[in-house]
């Protein structure tokens, strides 16, 4: 089976840890290639060929200052992996919605036994302390 290429789509591109690590670091900053060198424990081929791959599906834009290239996070195409995580969030969340009613019910229905018990504890007569005698 033909491998899929990385460059297809952003699924592909940050499914690779490294580019995961790239995007983590690029997500508050500009950073030049030296430092992601430095900064992931990479060499510089590795990080090069890493963002290639991510500016080809436009995760990441480039710009040029004096000699050195620094590169940033392009937020806005990462929309595909929000939109297939949304479907899911909901999907947890409705899942965790339903386990909050059960639990509702069950604690509405801990207090109302709790309550009976009280109540039929309040009517019952205590036991007599002293014992009859007879003559």
């Amino acid at each position: 089976m033909a491998r899929t290429a990385t460059t297809a789509d952003v699924f592909n591109a940050i499914a690779e840890q490294h580019r995961r690590d790239i995007l983590d670091v690029l997500v508050d900053r500009e950073v030049a290639v030296g430092e992601l060198v430095d900064e992931l424990d990479l060499d510089q081929p590795a990080v090069s060929k890493h963002l290639k791959v991510l500016r080809a599906v436009d995760l990441v834009r480039c710009r040029n200052d004096g000699r050195r290239r620094l590169y940033r996070l392009n937020g806005p195409a990462l929309e595909p992996v929000q939109h297939w995580l949304e479907r899911y969030t909901a999907a947890v969340n409705e899942h965790y919605d339903r386990l909050d009613d059960y639990l509702a019910t069950l604690q509405r229905s801990a207090a109302v036994e709790e309550s009976t018990s009280q109540a039929r504890a309040a009517n019952t007569k205590p036991a007599s302390k002293h014992k009859e005698t007879r003559p």
